[in-house]
């Protein structure tokens, strides 16, 4: 660690910033405890996606944890090793002649803020643990009717429709999972995959057979989501061309998710087609003293599991080590 003093302010250089504080970034950071590096993890969510999980089974060691719980254990695991979570979003990062300058701002989102705005952090090297966030439909009434209707998070939500009858949008198991979770809280479950795109794991399709609120169906194309002050119902077609009306209270979209890299692209981090980041072995992208781990690499060959996205970080966190000890061996 360097820390300058001046008349004015004091300020550190870290030898690492970590961002994104979900699984990826949180095992990267207990993993740079253990190497003794000093630095920080900035995350707008703390604990990312999966705290959105209603249950978790094939995390290695627990046979069964909700998502909220499982992060709670990372972020507990994260500050006994000395791990500091600075909570906030990242307005920008910029180059600088033996580092980076990590802007935070309180709330403001990168598309919003300018580099000036927030507080400043310094860094000789990054980690980028940026996740995912949902991707959208784009179908006629969701913009309109999102938070009167329309949720992207079925464990966030389901409590909101008590009594009510929804729709889950999706064909994979994150679908499956919040059907079975609504179930619970709803009247009744109509789960919709787009034709062609079922893939659930067979224990999620067993479980909703089990479960008699759920009920599931194809569809080629969703139309439209009506309503007035809020979701009344959903207009759908058919492979055969047949258009179908649901009579329901509320819709909960799950499609998977898009990369978040909008400051790794801003940076020059190099991304494939997708928006995926391109990592080498190592987790290193094609800048230089830039590491990127996680859901939003292509790395693991796009796996996106909870075990893949800490493995990653543990090994970014490692190669930031051995750079880093490079460094100081060749002074």
């Amino acid at each position: 660690m360097v820390t300058f003093s001046f008349t004015l302010y004091t300020f550190t250089m870290y030898d690492l910033v970590i961002i994104g504080a979900g699984p990826a970034g949180l095992g990267a950071s207990i993993y740079a405890s253990r190497y003794k590096l000093n630095h920080i993890v900035i995350g707008g969510e703390i604990g990312g996606q999966v705290v959105e999980a209603w249950e978790i089974e094939n995390y290695a060691g627990i046979e069964s944890i909700s998502g909220k719980d499982l992060m709670e254990k990372f972020v507990k695991q994260t500050k006994d090793l000395g791990g500091v979570i600075v909570q906030g979003s990242v307005n920008s990062i910029a180059r600088l002649q033996d580092g980076f300058e990590i802007v935070v701002g309180d709330g403001l989102t990168s598309a919003k803020a300018t580099a000036s705005q927030g507080k400043k952090y310094e860094a000789k090297t990054v980690i980028l643990a940026l996740g995912m966030k949902a991707r959208k439909m784009n179908i006629p009434g969701e913009d309109k009717f999102l938070g009167k209707g329309i949720s992207y998070c079925a464990t966030c939500d389901a409590m909101f429709f008590r009594g009510k009858d929804v729709v889950v949008l999706g064909g994979g198991d994150s679908a499956a999972t919040a059907a079975i979770h609504l179930a619970e809280f709803a009247n009744s479950v109509q789960l919709l995959y787009k034709e062609g795109t079922k893939c659930f794991e067979p224990a999620w399709d067993q479980k909703m057979a089990e479960t008699k609120k759920i009920a599931c169906g194809s569809f080629e194309k969703i139309d439209e989501i009506m309503g007035n002050e809020k979701v009344e119902g959903i207009v759908y077609e058919t492979k055969d061309g047949q258009k179908k009306e649901l009579a329901i209270q509320g819709v909960f979209i799950e499609i998977g998710s898009v990369p978040g890299v909008v400051v790794a692209q801003n940076l020059g981090v190099r991304t494939d087609e997708q928006g995926y980041i391109f990592v080498n072995q190592d987790q290193s992208t094609n800048v230089e003293n830039v590491f990127a781990a996680g859901d939003a690499t292509t790395g693991s060959n796009k796996f996106r599991q909870i075990i893949t996205a800490v493995a990653e970080g543990a090994v970014s966190a490692g190669s930031v080590y051995k750079k880093i000890k490079l460094n100081t061996n060749k002074k």
